[in-house]
């Protein structure tokens, strides 16, 4: 099929001009199939401007392979959610972080991304193995549910936060 200027297209043109969509398609689906091999993560994130250039929209997503029984998992995190009633993304004040939980021998550690809180800005709810995560600095405000791998005690948790890195440690 010729391409512009009645040339073959490029492997990037692709087929139908779809080459930009297409080519980013089959490398993810390339890095896909490595991460199914090796395991891995893959992360992207972005964020959404309005007119004025003020920040609207944080959105991203990682996904893992790799996890023994688990197998391939996506978390979302930011604020950009799809409406369940509309079917639109919708950007909501709250902002989801990007949680990781490790599983030690003696403890979790829960590690929370949020750009622009300090400690005093946190606060953690545990109730058996929820741990509920917020934290809010002027426009910036965090909200994550984080599911356990067990049921832990309050008495047993610290966290400590420094340059919009919580890190949560429950001892079993």
């Amino acid at each position: 099929m010729p391409g512009k200027g009645g040339r073959k297209p490029t492997r990037e043109e692709g087929f139908l001009g779809l080459g930009g969509f297409l080519g980013s398609l089959s490398t993810f689906l390339e890095k896909l199939g490595e991460l199914a091999e090796t395991g891995g993560d893959i992360q992207k994130s972005g964020e959404i401007r309005g007119p004025e250039g003020k920040l609207r929209g944080v959105y991203g997503f990682t996904i893992r392979t790799g996890l023994g029984e688990e197998g391939v998992k996506v978390e979302p995190f930011g604020n950009l959610h799809r409406d369940a009633e509309t079917g639109r993304a919708t950007v909501q004040e709250v902002r989801e972080p990007l949680v990781d939980v490790f599983e030690e021998e003696d403890h979790v550690l829960v590690v929370a991304e949020m750009p622009g809180v300090a400690e005093e800005d946190v606060q953690l709810e545990l109730q058996d193995d929820i741990l509920t995560v917020v934290a809010a600095k002027g426009e910036k405000k965090y909200r994550k549910e984080v599911l356990l791998p067990a049921s832990f005690s309050a008495k047993k948790m610290t966290y400590t936060c420094g340059n919009g890195v919580l890190e949560v440690r429950l001892t079993r």
